[in-house]
């Protein structure tokens, strides 16, 4: 047996090359010298073996050069004619880099992963210039992307990436206070500059350089070692909501759940609707798609029983006197595995077994090995079988790597001998004297195999009496690459208290915390025993449920996606817990709120952008839930900021909600920030966060946030109180209760409020056609157009009184209360000239300004006459004597009621006043 140091296992840039004759080292494929031709880059041709062994694990072999082609490691221009290419992941390289590569290969990049965290892979997009993090090719056609971290795969080789995205919470398994880089190779811009040398490290031809995907270092692969492991989060580290401050259990939940992310419907490799036989081209054979050369044949090849019920191949290339070692060479590599190749055969595979039952498939030899070594595989076509299966040869006896689930132990893993007669215990048994934990007893301890799948970290414990060979054959005959993606683990055999907080949204209002439990226990069956409300925010009609169950959790949450609940449907939420007594002195989290729908559609880029700077728990679609979710995660935290990205109406969304909640808030007064989308952005024109976003780079959008200046704003309340005009004393007054909503920029009243109406209901028919802020702004040209001639004389149906004064108005068609000196994308409607009755107004003076318009003419026009009338804030209402619209952003008046309207002064707010 043997134990690995920590340093040499703990990250693949961190702990120096992986030495040849180290546990944690892997053999080299096809090593023993044969004669070899695999397909590799349209451009380079088959040479000799590299010299030496190869270096973090490749396979690396000597090629001539048809094309100009770029080093991996240093990313120059190779000169001459040859170079060293990997004929697993494609690594390019000089003969002088080898000796420097520390990139592993994709063989065994699996066993470098430090804490295994599964990616969150959004629907599939053009990502140009960029390329796939296991084969290392360009992504010409559309493509996934992590939506934490920046990893680019093609879809086929989605099961062949590593689960090694960002460790974003505390999960219970190997939690720890101490954060380390996590770098990712590749896809850096050109120019970039290495941290240590200073040399530029970016490339937009090869993947080249390494980025820390927390504080952004960037730096050449080599230089990145000599860099301190502990990470400290960069320029937006007081911005940043730290891993080791956020807890989550989520033992049944996907991290697509966890960080309330769309699930998007991505295929497995070789799935059809038909039914039809799938291609999975793979690493190494994204070109055999075309017809293969003269003296060439192409053949499909399974890696085990779950590839051929899913009928999931790959297509290889191969001479066709190429020996029977040199095809089974060729299978492997193009599954990424890199074991020794003499451990495998290749069974022919009838074609009635790709759609037969796979039960019987490795019991009943299908066929031996191909041909005895130094044989040729010979003859026409038709005597070569279509398919074949990787096979693993019995094995009397096997080295398995075992690991220790907590951090604070001087080696990573041990290696032991597992035979026939190992079991769980047995294993237990001999590895806890190597971990130094002899003293305590074996049945303080249970084995936990951990498969570690890209999209998806499966654990499972192991029984005391569990046969470890049979169980590693067991793995092989399922896929003979699933061994790579799997641990063993040594945990602590403690009892871990479920608990899972759940957001239920799309309640009726109103209701007490007896109520919503008897409603949800009539529409989900929840069980009292386990399920409890431990937040009620009755105003908003939505419970954060504490749940003791991880199945009854899972349960709820999938059942009530597709629950109603008296006409509409309830939106769950897995939310986390924020540990605010573990935050640093100087951390004030961004809380980011962000509307996908706003103005031209931008939302969605910013919102993976953001995921990808920040922690993604800190980051709220509005889509999906309001702003309320949010605002509960942070409502312990003593110290925080607010970045809304939407229109003005989005911003007022979200500004009502903090009004309601605000007693709740340990920080009742955030900053709100702003990055304008939507169409006409008037509040983030006042507060200089400029007209509208048109792409600037997300993260000089949260630098400026961290440096703007908090400035006062006015937050006014109006109370909409509809009544009849007039009744008599037998007849039924049928009133509504009153609307309280909450305004930052105006409210108006007559043609105005009219357009507004009119575009918010185009949008909400026909959303797919607002797309662009362009295209909104035409509707409202097209509707103002319509009412040109619009003539109703608004000024004989208002009744205008401001501290119990009446006020004649003149002949008007809108009214229009201002608290901040832009409307309508951008026109000053109070004007510019100085008016020695008045001072300049601000949007912290505690007044509102009263215009009144004539027309659409009037209200396009520039420099529109004002009325001489500034509102204090003292008692202010509007009673309207017949029927007519309001808005604020939206429609806030009920078009088929008369009635009154009473601003009021509201506590005022604060705002991030800022630019870019």
């Amino acid at each position: 047996m043997a134990a690995a140091t920590e340093p040499g296992a703990r990250a693949w840039l961190g702990g120096g090359s992986v030495r040849p004759s180290s546990p944690a080292s892997s053999p080299v494929l096809g090593a023993r010298g044969h004669a070899r031709q695999g397909p590799g880059p349209g451009s380079e041709r088959a040479g000799g073996r590299a010299p030496g062994p190869a270096a973090a694990g490749h396979s690396f072999r000597k090629v001539t050069l048809t094309k100009p082609t770029f080093c991996h490691l240093c990313s120059d221009f190779v000169w001459g004619l040859a170079g060293f290419l990997c004929d697993v992941c494609n690594f390019m390289s000089h003969e002088k880099c080898l000796k420097h590569v520390r990139t592993p290969c994709t063989g065994i990049a699996p066993s470098l992963v430090r804490v295994p965290v599964a990616h969150c892979f959004g629907p599939r997009g053009l990502y140009k210039r960029r390329f796939c993090s296991v084969c290392r090719k360009g992504l010409e056609a559309p493509a996934l992307r992590c939506e934490v971290c920046e990893l680019h795969v093609h879809p086929d080789c989605v099961p062949f990436a590593c689960s090694d995205c960002r460790q974003c919470h505390q999960d219970g398994h190997q939690d720890h206070d101490t954060h380390h880089h996590h770098w990712r190779e590749g896809n850096l811009p050109s120019g970039t500059r290495c941290e240590v040398c200073r040399k530029t490290c970016g490339s937009s031809d090869v993947p080249a350089g390494v980025r820390c995907e927390w504080c952004g270092v960037q730096a050449h692969a080599v230089c990145s070692t000599a860099l301190a492991p502990e990470c400290a989060f960069g320029r937006l580290r007081s911005m940043v909501l730290p891993p080791s401050c956020v807890r989550l259990l989520s033992r049944n939940f996907s991290k697509m759940h966890c960080f309330r992310i769309a699930e998007a419907v991505v295929p497995e490799p070789g799935d059809r609707d038909n039914g039809a036989d799938g291609i999975a081209t793979g690493v190494l054979g994204r070109e055999a798609l075309v017809a293969p050369e003269s003296g060439k044949q192409t053949l499909k090849i399974f890696d085990g029983n779950d590839a051929i019920r899913r009928n999931q191949f790959r297509l290889v290339t191969v001479p066709r006197l190429a020996r029977s070692q040199e095809v089974l060479e060729v299978a492997l590599r193009a599954y990424c595995v890199i074991e020794d190749a003499r451990d495998f055969e290749l069974q022919a595979l009838p074609l009635p077994s790709l759609s037969g039952d796979t039960q019987a498939l490795g019991k009943t030899g299908l066929s031996g090995p191909v041909e005895e070594e130094g044989s040729r595989v010979s003859g026409p076509q038709e005597s070569m079988p279509e398919a074949w299966v990787i096979r693993s040869l019995p094995r009397t006896q096997e080295v398995l790597k075992i690991y220790p689930a907590w951090l604070k132990v001087g080696v990573a893993y041990v290696s032991i001998r597992v035979t026939p007669q190992s079991t769980a215990q047995t294993v237990v048994l001999e590895v806890l004297p190597l971990f130094g934990r002899q003293v305590e007893g074996p049945e303080s301890f249970q084995l936990v195999e951990v498969l570690m799948g890209s999209k998806q970290v499966q654990r499972t414990v192991l029984a005391d009496e569990e046969p470890l060979l049979d169980r590693l054959r067991d793995i092989r005959q399922t896929s003979v690459r699933q061994v790579s993606q799997t641990r063993f683990y040594v945990t602590e055999s403690r009892t871990v208290t479920p608990h899972v907080s759940l957001f239920v949204g799309g309640l009726p209002p109103g209701l007490s915390p007896q109520e919503y439990s008897h409603l949800l226990h009539e529409a989900m069956a929840t069980k009292a025993a386990v399920v409890s409300v431990s937040h009620v925010y009755n105003s908003q009609g939505a419970v954060v449920l504490d749940v003791a169950c991880f199945a009854e959790a899972e349960r709820l949450f999938m059942l009530g996606r597709d629950t109603m609940v008296r006409g509409r449907p309830l939106s769950l939420l897995v939310l986390p817990d924020v540990l605010h007594m573990k935050l640093p002195p100087d951390c004030c989290p961004l809380l980011v709120f962000v509307n996908p729908k706003s103005g031209g559609l931008k939302g969605r880029d910013l919102l993976c952008s953001f995921r990808r700077l920040l922690n993604p728990h800190q980051v709220f679609e509005l889509t999906n839930g309001g702003p309320l979710p949010g605002f509960h995660l942070f409502s312990q935290v003593p110290c925080f900021r607010v970045l809304v990205c939407g229109g003005d109406g989005t911003v007022g969304w979200v500004l009502g909600a903090l009004e309601e909640i605000r007693h709740r808030l340990a920080c009742p007064e955030p900053s709100v920030a702003i990055l304008p989308l939507g169409t006409g952005n008037d509040l983030g024109r006042v507060l200089r966060w400029g007209a509208g976003y048109s792409g600037e780079d997300p993260f000089s959008v949260l630098v400026s946030v961290d440096e703007a200046d908090a400035v006062l704003m006015d937050r006014w309340t109006i109370l909409l109180d509809a009544q009849e005009a007039s009744s008599t004393e037998n007849s039924v007054v049928d009133t509504e209760p009153p609307k309280i909503v909450q305004m930052s920029n105006y409210c108006g009243i007559g043609i105005d409020a009219e357009l507004s109406l009119d575009f918010h209901q185009a949008r909400e028919e026909e959303p797919g056609k607002f797309t662009s802020r362009f295209h909104n702004k035409g509707v409202y040209v097209r509707v103002g157009l319509q009412k040109i001639s619009h003539s109703r004389g608004l000024h004989r149906e208002l009744r205008l009184q401001v501290e119990q004064q009446e006020v004649e108005l003149p002949s008007i068609e809108g009214l229009i209360f201002i608290n901040i000196p832009s409307w309508g994308s951008g026109a000053d409607l109070w004007g510019s000239d100085s008016d020695p009755r008045f001072e300049k107004p601000r949007m912290d003076d505690g007044l509102l300004e009263v215009v009144g318009v004539t027309g659409v003419m009037h209200m396009v026009s520039t420099g529109a006459q004002r009325a001489a009338l500034r509102a204090p804030t003292g008692p202010l209402s509007l009673a309207c004597l017949c029927p007519g619209p309001g808005a604020g952003w939206a429609a806030l008046w009920d078009p088929h009621r008369p009635g009154f309207l009473f601003p009021s002064h509201a506590p005022q707010g604060y705002s991030c006043a800022g630019g870019w």
